[in-house]
């Protein structure tokens, strides 16, 4: 078995004339939580899509777990994978949104409990133990059968997460999951994502402008600016002694 779960080589994305990924290079090694931090139009979540190929890519390849994501090869050409197969694909790959997309007329067990049974096929009563047990993991035990109306944001966002779990991903994608939270309801969510990188079993890429959390719960961080890794290394590294000029920058500005 491989250590490298998310292997991403020379990756390019373009959206029409304007280049938005330059040759990334990044691997991710399996159980590894790595936090990538950066501006604001630095490609950190056009780059966390590709993952998933919500986003296609230009040039280079993604793989998971060893398959390629998103295409397959022939002759040596990669030839993208229809839509269906690449949903198959991503059964695999949880990811939380900014915004938590809940299906607004199901409770939270249902939301959680949804995917499993029409997707996967679980059993009914199996698949909705299971969401009992995540919505419980995730401090919502009681708040089974409330609808997303009658849920905080923070609730919310957990729920989103519990969903993603349901799933038994291997890997989980978060992107900038606590920016559309107001300020008193951030600590909730990222109580829940250091829990599931304190378990340890799933590989986590976290895209996120919360320093403290990069700092305390990411094995490495990642900085990026105009489409580009600048800086790799443990979060010591990273956001106390940073290398390059740019991240230097970034950190001054973000962090007084």
């Amino acid at each position: 078995m491989s250590m490298v779960m998310i292997d991403i080589q020379a990756v390019d994305k373009w959206y029409g004339s304007h280049q938005v990924l330059f040759g990334v290079d990044l691997q991710v090694a399996r159980g590894e939580t790595v936090c990538i931090i950066g501006p604001s139009g630095s490609g950190k979540s056009t780059l966390l899509r590709t993952i998933n190929h919500l986003e296609d890519i230009n040039a280079g390849s993604i793989s998971v777990d060893g398959d390629l994501v998103g295409y397959r090869e022939h002759n040596g050409r990669l030839h993208e994978l229809r839509e269906h197969e690449a949903c198959r694909q991503r059964l695999g790959i949880g990811m939380v949104f900014q915004n938590f997309n809940l299906f607004p007329h199901m409770t939270a067990l249902e939301n959680v409990s949804f995917a499993p049974i029409k997707v996967k096929g679980e059993n009914p009563e199996q698949a909705r133990t299971y969401a009992r047990e995540l919505l419980g993991r995730v401090g919502l035990a009681g708040k089974e059968n409330s609808y997303p109306s009658k849920l905080s944001g923070g609730q919310q966002q957990r729920v989103a997460i519990a969903r993603a779990l349901a799933m038994r991903p291997q890997v989980m994608l978060f992107d900038e999951p606590t920016s559309a939270l107001d300020p008193e309801l951030v600590g909730e969510v990222l109580n829940v994502m250091k829990d599931l990188a304190r378990t340890g079993g799933i590989t986590l890429v976290v895209v996120t402008h919360e320093m403290g959390f990069a700092r305390e719960v990411s094995d490495r961080v990642i900085f990026m600016d105009a489409g580009r890794v600048v800086e790799s290394g443990t979060p010591d590294e990273v956001l106390v002694t940073p290398k390059h000029e740019r991240t230097q920058a970034f950190l001054s500005a973000v962090l007084h």
